[in-house]
């Protein structure tokens, strides 16, 4: 009889362990099928120039129809200038366009100057000014007010 009663715990807890185990792994693989789905492809970032290619490739549109455009005009891809404040794209016209970095933010934005400011109390303004040297675009990034 004592043989019997030994017996049982350890069926029981056998049973316990089989079950555990199977749980997790049917998380594991329910985990791995809809993970894979929704990180399976990821992006790597892009360079400017295949940016630029990929700008290129698309057709010209204008309006919401999405007809193609007759007088479209030139493409300016513009040249890129990192910053402690953020990435600045201007071509010798014009600032085309102010992205701040984590903790900034564009402050102001004109033809031919911005300014991006810090998060921090009290914040950093850093003043971007545009100019054009030889036919090609610059930036003077100076500490503001």
């Amino acid at each position: 009889m004592w043989e019997r009663r030994g017996r049982r715990p350890l069926i029981i807890a056998g049973g316990w362990l089989v079950a555990v185990a199977l749980a997790v792994l049917v998380g594991v693989v329910g985990i791995n099928l809809v993970g894979s789905g929704l990180t399976g492809e990821r992006a790597a970032p892009m360079t400017e120039d295949e940016v630029a290619r990929e700008l290129r490739a698309l057709p010209a549109t204008s309006g919401a129809a999405g007809a193609p455009s007759e007088t479209a005009p030139p493409e300016t891809a513009g040249t890129s200038f990192t910053t402690q404040g953020g990435l600045v794209v201007a071509d010798c016209s014009r600032i085309l366009s102010m992205a701040p970095a984590q903790g900034w933010s564009v402050a102001e934005k004109d033809d031919d100057e911005g300014e991006f400011r810090s998060a921090g109390d009290p914040p950093v303004v850093l003043e971007v000014d545009l100019e054009c040297v030889g036919g090609q675009p610059q930036v003077r990034v100076t500490p503001g007010d």
